[in-house]
């Protein structure tokens, strides 16, 4: 059953005895934990600490509020931007108290503005927010591009470092009720239309329940996240579940695990946490960055919840760190495969606590890189308490039986009730019925997943996606935005002749672009393919994998001129297409480096070329030293990765700030 009315939904959290709104939940830690740790703040991602307990939480929030009241904010959307840490966790409870909906969002990189900037002004015109939280200095760097962005400088601007902790005891929060919107969650992906899933205090803590059941949590649990805090992922298992469970949270920046992945694993070891995870890229990432002296310092005996979400979680990798780490305590049980999505608040099914993993074997129906003609599926457990999941054939919207592939549909509490102010797309995908609906049997509301998949024995396996959403490294992307991202980035190549996905290489999901090119001229297709590489990496910091340059004509399309990518992809596998040029990043070793017997700006230049080939996969003499960085398209990760490299092997403190700003390699050097 989904809940329809807020009363509903009242004597739904009634019935369980939970507090009704996030405001209640903070009010009762503060009142019975007062000096329990929250949340600790790990500043370089390893021994640098700082905290927050419950107490202190609550009078920050309180205080921020009492700031939002006097500007009139009640009833309005804030903008959160906040760099990683705990003034996004004291904003938002602000906000809450305040009766202001929270909008988390990413500062502008304002070493790439020409991406990062439309990006926020899209989410801003869409939730039409009038109000930013945020910090000094980024308030201080963010005047510098107000006078080129008016909307921007329109708003009201309040740093949160900046209030006073001095609010009167008698203060109190404004009224609300479980049936009240907290905050937008805006999904990754297009950044010209910007989607906002509405969550209500009642979505977040039903959900919370959730995690909390299944995670079969207790006092003696803890946490430790990485994961970005304005994203679903980030925002229920960073801050939320560890404030419903009444257990501390050490958390640090994204960046600081992917410059380090071990600091993730250390992190565990040190605070013997049972609880953590992220997107199966992290674990690969472990598995092949942590070296075997970091390794033997680990014990992971604690770990006993290490979720596994937000992209296709591959066997392989549940193979690869287990036998990795296995001897410094991780044990395989505790790996828990789980799906979900923002539009459902974040879970929708997962498994048994230290059960192993499910896997089935199943007939591929797409080409693979690979020979064999079937693939491993990891199972993502079962529907939770309170929620529907059912598979369902989208064209004929009848429910499937158990085994047949179809698109995951869901209902109950924890379900969003919509896009903020998007009636149409908010019908279609939140208000699914089942075939019959107008004959007064159907069943329903449902959201629709686009999601494929199907359940057998009860297990949920997914499949692959109706729409073609491309997930890499946990976020998602639309093929449409980086096809018009590379039509429009150099004149030879054919308007609507793109198609944009991915393939499995090296066990991970990587980008590949087939585009069509006007052969007519004479065009350097070696700078073309340079430039879609440039584009591909500003507009949407991704690492493109392949490009192959075809004949005109030649791209899959419908009849009535849609891209067909999936036929484009199995097209590309088995070489069908009559390639005029292609390139695609070549397997090298990352991490052997020329020895530096001198310091000198030679040296250092011939080093640092030689580093951003073997990351990119290409020949160190295609390199040149004065083209700027991003041309070789260089993604945030490979970004974080050879900042880190260069600081560990020279001894340098580079801020990647610093390193991002060079604009080519003799500049850095």
């Amino acid at each position: 059953m989904q809940y329809q009315t807020t009363r509903e939904i009242e004597s739904f959290v009634e019935a369980t005895h939970r507090p009704a709104t996030l405001i209640e939940l903070l009010d009762q830690r503060a009142l019975h934990l007062p000096d329990q740790l929250a949340y600790t703040f790990l500043l370089d991602g390893e021994t640098s600490e700082v905290h927050l307990t419950y107490r202190e939480l609550r009078r920050r929030a309180r205080a921020i509020a009492a700031a939002l009241r006097f500007a009139g904010a009640k009833g309005e959307r804030a903008l959160l931007l906040f760099p990683p840490g705990l003034d996004f966790i004291e904003g938002f409870f602000g906000c809450l108290y305040a009766g202001v909906v929270a909008v988390p969002a990413y500062p502008p990189h304002f070493a790439k503005l020409d991406r990062s900037l439309p990006r926020l002004q899209a989410i801003i015109a869409d939730a039409q927010a009038n109000l930013v939280l945020t910090t000094s200095p980024i308030l201080e760097r963010a005047k510098l591009i107000l006078t080129q962005a008016p909307d921007l400088k329109a708003l009201c601007w309040l740093a949160t470092d900046q209030v006073v902790s001095d609010v009167d005891e008698h203060w109190r929060a404004e009224h609300a009720t479980c049936g009240d919107l907290a905050f937008l969650q805006y999904t990754s992906g297009s950044t010209g239309h910007p989607r906002g899933v509405m969550l209500t205090h009642a979505n977040l803590l039903h959900n919370a329940s959730l995690i909390f059941h299944v995670f079969e949590h207790t006092q003696t649990d803890s946490y430790v996240s990485w994961l970005p805090m304005f994203h679903d992922m980030g925002f229920m298992v960073g801050v939320l579940q560890p404030l419903y469970a009444g257990i501390r949270a050490v958390v640090m920046s994204s960046a600081a695990f992917l410059q380090r992945p071990a600091r993730w694993l250390e992190a565990i070891s040190r605070y013997r946490a049972t609880t953590s995870g992220g997107p199966n890229f992290a674990y690969d990432l472990c598995a092949r960055k942590i070296t075997a002296d970091d390794a033997a310092a680990l014990d992971l005996s604690s770990w006993s919840v290490a979720f596994n979400g937000a992209e296709p979680v591959r066997a392989e990798t549940l193979d690869r760190f287990t036998s990795r780490f296995e001897p410094c305590g991780f044990r395989r049980e505790a790996f828990y495969p789980c799906y979900g999505l923002a539009e459902a608040t974040l879970i929708v099914t997962g498994g048994r606590k230290a059960s192993l993993p499910v896997s089935k074997r199943v007939e591929a129906n797409e080409p693979s890189e690979s020979d064999t003609k079937s693939k491993l599926l990891v199972g993502c457990g079962n529907e939770l308490p309170g929620e529907r999941v059912i598979i369902v054939d989208p064209l004929s919207l009848t429910e499937l039986k158990a085994g047949q592939v179809g698109e995951i549909w869901v209902s109950g509490p924890s379900v969003s009730g919509g896009y903020w102010n998007r009636p149409e797309e908010t019908r279609e995908t939140f208000n699914a019925y089942l075939s019959g609906h107008l004959l007064g049997a159907a069943e329903g509301p449902f959201l629709r997943t686009e999601d494929l998949g199907f359940i057998e024995d009860g297990e949920l396996y997914i499949t692959g996606r109706i729409k073609d959403l491309i997930i890499i490294r946990g976020l998602n992307h639309y093929p449409q935005d980086i096809e018009w991202t590379v039509e429009r980035c150099h004149t030879a190549l054919r308007p609507g002749c793109s198609a944009a996905f991915t393939i499995d290489a090296g066990g991970e999901e990587r980008l590949v672009v087939v585009q069509e090119v006007d052969t007519s001229a004479e065009v350097d297709l070696e700078h073309v393919i340079e430039t879609i590489r440039e584009a591909v990496t500003l507009e949407h910091d991704l690492q493109v994998y392949a490009i192959a340059l075809i004949k005109p004509g030649r791209i899959p399309k419908t009849s009535s001129g849609k891209i067909q990518r999936r036929a484009s992809r199995r097209k590309f596998l088995e070489g069908e297409f009559e390639v005029v040029a292609e390139w695609r990043a070549s397997a090298s070793e990352e991490d052997v480096v020329p020895e530096l017997e001198t310091l000198s700006a030679e040296a250092i230049n011939s080093w640092l070329a030689a580093r951003v080939a073997a990351k990119l996969g290409v020949k160190s003499d295609s390199v040149r030293l004065d083209q700027p960085l991003v041309r070789y398209g260089l993604d945030s990760l490979t970004a974080v990765e050879l900042a880190h490299s260069i600081e560990t092997t020279l001894g340098v403190s580079l801020p990647m700030v610093s390193f991002l700003q060079a604009s080519s390699i003799a500049e850095l050097s």
